[in-house]
């Protein structure tokens, strides 16, 4: 039985999944077809730019998530290091605990890379910025302040891999208990 998406934003979570699963050149139209329930013609009245578009809407759609869920609590808290531990929540919970592929990362490696380089240009870069605003607010210089919120994104990427490559979600879990106390935050018992 075919499955009716009822919501552009349901419709972009499911698109995602299947780009996370099978990246983008291997995410077919029919395999995004049969994960949304949709037809060739269904897809293309929501994305008339094909699978180029599908993919630009759900980098877009993450990117979304982030800004709300971890961008502006980093540059809103009126406690920085809140908005620190609200990102590794919100990022824990995002990524399930190591178990999904950061579907921007996966493009960043990936031989489509090219196709999406701005979007993700700028998903890094603003995570990385709010991350080392909310540092400096902290009481961290600057300069410190950005390394260390490049050395914190760039963790939790590599953990997410690494997590993946080692089968070993643990992997993941453990990075973030670090990232805590290196950004500034208590250990978590």
């Amino acid at each position: 039985m075919r499955r009716i998406a009822p919501d552009r934003e349901q419709l972009l979570g499911i698109v995602a999944e299947v780009f996370r699963e099978h990246g983008y050149e291997g995410a077919s139209l029919a395999l995004i077809g049969e994960a949304t329930g949709l037809g060739k013609g269904s897809l293309y009245h929501f994305f008339p730019g094909g699978k180029e578009e599908m993919a630009r809407a759900a980098i877009a759609h993450i990117n979304g998530w982030f800004e709300e869920n971890v961008f502006a609590p980093l540059r809103e808290s009126a406690d920085p290091r809140a908005g620190i531990g609200h990102m590794l929540e919100a990022t824990d919970s995002y990524f399930r605990s190591g178990r999904r592929v950061c579907l921007i990362g996966a493009f960043a490696l990936d031989e489509s890379r090219d196709l999406f380089a701005d979007q993700i240009r700028d998903y890094f870069g603003r995570w990385v910025a709010r991350l080392a605003e909310a540092l400096a607010r902290s009481g961290l210089r600057p300069g410190e302040a950005s390394e260390l919120a490049e050395e914190a994104v760039a963790a939790i990427q590599g953990a997410l891999t690494l997590a993946r490559a080692a089968n070993d979600l643990n992997v993941f879990s453990r990075t973030l208990r670090r990232l805590r106390v290196r950004l500034g935050l208590p250990a978590k018992t």
